[in-house]
């Protein structure tokens, strides 16, 4: 390699990488996690959760297919860096409409090729998520895990005001036909729901739209009573970065309207909502990040193969005796899922729109709008 294609990747633990640069160039840092998907890495990459995240991708061949933009789950990239063994260099799919290297040019994401994933991940899993920083520009060792050693981590960050909406919009998505039957809008009355961005997928979106809601998106930090002028029938919670004790305006906001109105969370939007509860998150190890998680749905006995992406979890000892333990994680036992005893209230860790991932849990949109439905006057 020359030293213009080189790229070096530096930990603060004092590990250094060389390998090859194949997006943007330049220096970036954040945590660094693992996603274990074997595809979605276009999905991966515009996940407004993987804010303040050098993502690794434990699968060796990343990028077979290209990008298709009508699978971005939002406007831009918002994962850090991007890190693999190989990357394909020509994209396969008739749908693509780039190249993975070009559009991380594009994008500005710095992203290196020609690493050991499996020493990184091992890493990861043994040391936990440190901090790192992802360098074109920089190949002195000392000064790279400086570097690292000095990058912010997600602790203590209220990232979901970086990845927010600007100003509330109305989702018009188009309605797709070949959407799984699970969560096609059921015969009956739509509903009137506020979604709050915390980060915001597109396809959860999406999901609410085939469910049978008619969604305002609004940013992380209104106000309850702004929710309630809209005249809103429900409140969903999204999915977003960061740590959730520190997204206190919506901690507030959702306190505000618990008892008012049927809630669904979904990941950050499950984690607040169990703050509100009277329930504790701690950060995780190395987090959940992959499209092939074990959970097991204690309602039903079921268990269902889940797409996460989370390093922050539900403390599950600190469930007040009003909560509901649901759902719950089958390779560590943390908390999945919990729901109010009283009031119409659940929230989930994991992403049931899956994207990418299966899609064992899309039903959970039609709870939503069934629970909706059982508590709504009209």
């Amino acid at each position: 390699m020359s030293d213009q294609q080189k790229a070096w990747v530096g930990v603060e633990n004092g590990m250094v990488l060389e390998g090859r640069s194949v997006g943007a160039t330049g220096e970036a840092t954040g945590d660094l996690v693992f996603n274990t998907a074997m595809t979605g890495y276009h999905e991966i990459l515009t996940d407004p959760s993987y804010a303040g995240q050098v993502v690794i991708m434990t699968y060796p061949q990343i990028g077979n297919y290209g990008v298709a933009e009508e699978d971005a789950e939002s406007g831009r990239a918002w994962s850090e860096a991007f890190l693999m063994k190989e990357m394909s260099p020509l994209a396969s799919n008739h749908r693509s409409t780039s190249t993975l290297g070009d559009w991380l040019r594009k994008q500005g994401v710095v992203a290196v090729d020609g690493l050991d994933t499996r020493r990184l991940t091992r890493m990861t899993r043994t040391e936990g998520s440190l901090r790192c920083v992802v360098s074109t520009t920089d190949s002195d060792p000392a000064s790279l895990v400086a570097k690292a050693r000095a990058a912010r981590s997600t602790d203590g960050q209220d990232l979901a005001s970086r990845v927010t909406c600007p100003e509330p919009y109305t989702w018009s998505g188009a309605y797709d036909a070949s959407y799984p039957n699970e969560v096609v809008a059921p015969e009956g009355p739509r509903f009137r729901c506020v979604a709050y961005d915390f980060g915001a997928k597109r396809n959860i979106l999406r999901s609410l739209a085939h469910c049978g809601f008619d969604t305002t998106v609004v940013p992380a930090g209104t106000p309850a009573a702004d929710v309630l002028a809209m005249d809103a029938q429900a409140v969903f919670l999204s999915n977003g970065p960061g740590d959730p004790a520190a997204v206190t305006g919506a901690i507030d906001a959702v306190g505000d309207l618990v008892g008012k109105l049927p809630i669904f969370g979904i990941c950050l939007g499950h984690q607040i909502l169990s703050i509100v509860l009277g329930a504790k998150t701690e950060k995780m190890p190395f987090g959940h990040h992959g499209a092939n998680h074990p959970v097991r749905d204690l309602l039903t006995g079921k268990v269902e193969i889940t797409s996460q992406n989370h390093s922050f979890a539900v403390v599950p000892d600190s469930l007040p005796g009003h909560l509901e333990l649901t759902h719950v994680n089958l390779n560590d036992h943390t908390v999945e899922g919990m729901r109010h005893r009283t009031l119409p209230v659940f929230s989930v860790q994991y992403h049931p729109e899956a994207a990418p991932g299966p899609l064992d849990s899309a039903h959970l949109f039609r709870r939503f709008h069934d629970v909706v439905a059982s508590t709504t006057k009209r």
